[in-house]
């Protein structure tokens, strides 16, 4: 069994093709059709169904698939760490955030990242916080920067909190409360709401606001992404609650201040495993020292 197998069979699991596969494995799909046919000789299983009309993993295949990938992830670890042991940092980084994430500015740490260890392949995940963390507790994510309300914590990862800020009020340019300095809960209970879908850490911290206050509110639309949520907005289908660091990257909307307005954490977590060398190299960029495990 090769490593250049097991890459064959996930670029097909993932394209659903033999020819897409082989167009991204830079190889001729005879050659690729070939090795894993050998493969699925040796195993004594087909691992893909094949038919005129499409190509899926078989059960023996999607059982083959998840420990075919920690097989490469193990190789281009190990690669990784000699390369480190020389002086040189290689391998895979990958990076996930909420669109929200105000206290890094993540960009420019990767910039800065990139700058100093170029041959390190950056993926960029962007996600809710409760997804980003159980990716990292699992290994598909190194390094994510999280929002939270401060009645949770993230468990099962180490974590850096990053800052503390509070929501506000986010509406239309000629919506009646747009003239207003600061409003409270109650007053904002009797408009419709622009928000998150209902469960998300970034809808929780605010329906628990409401309700501690003793208040109703009807949240109309839902959206999956914040950056979605200030269109929404400027066209006066609802108003909005956002954090404060994050609303000066909106445009055609205004911002008021809550009295009473709950608060968020933002956070960096990454893996209580020893983190990869491109990861290590990635908290250290962000000021964060890690210490490997005994």
């Amino acid at each position: 069994m090769e490593l250049q197998q097991m890459r064959y069979v996930i670029a097909v699991a993932e394209t659903n093709s033999f020819t897409r596969a082989a167009e991204r494995c830079l190889v001729v799909q005879s050659a690729l059709s070939h090795q894993i046919a050998r493969l699925e000789r040796e195993l004594g299983a087909r691992l893909f169904e094949r038919t005129s009309r499409r190509v899926r993993l078989t059960a023996a295949g999607a059982a083959f698939l998840p420990a075919a990938r920690q097989c490469l992830d193990a190789a281009e670890r190990a690669a990784a760490e000699v390369a480190a042991a020389v002086g040189e940092v290689r391998g895979r980084l990958s990076v996930g955030l909420i669109p929200t994430v105000a206290a890094v500015d993540v960009p420019g740490a990767l910039g800065e990242f990139r700058r100093t260890y170029p041959h390190v392949r950056v993926a960029l995940r962007v996600g809710a916080s409760d997804d980003l963390v159980e990716q990292v507790r699992e290994g598909a994510a190194d390094v994510a920067f999280l929002g939270l309300p401060t009645t949770v914590r993230p468990e099962g990862v180490h974590v850096r909190e990053l800052a503390r800020d509070r929501l506000v009020a986010v509406v239309a340019p000629d919506h009646p409360l747009a003239g207003e300095r600061a409003v409270d809960l109650r007053r904002l209970s009797a408009e419709v709401f622009v928000d998150l879908p209902a469960g998300t850490a970034g809808r929780v911290q605010s329906d628990q606001a409401f309700a501690a206050a003793g208040l109703t509110r009807d949240v109309a639309f839902e959206v999956t992404t914040a950056e979605f949520i200030d269109r929404l907005v400027g066209q006066g289908l609802g108003i909005a609650m956002l954090p404060s660091a994050y609303v000066p990257r909106l445009a055609g909307v205004t911002t008021v201040e809550v009295t009473d307005a709950p608060a968020r954490v933002e956070y960096a977590v990454w893996s209580r495993a020893t983190p990869t060398p491109a990861a290590a190299a990635f908290l250290d960029v962000l000021g964060i020292r890690t210490v490997k495990a005994p």
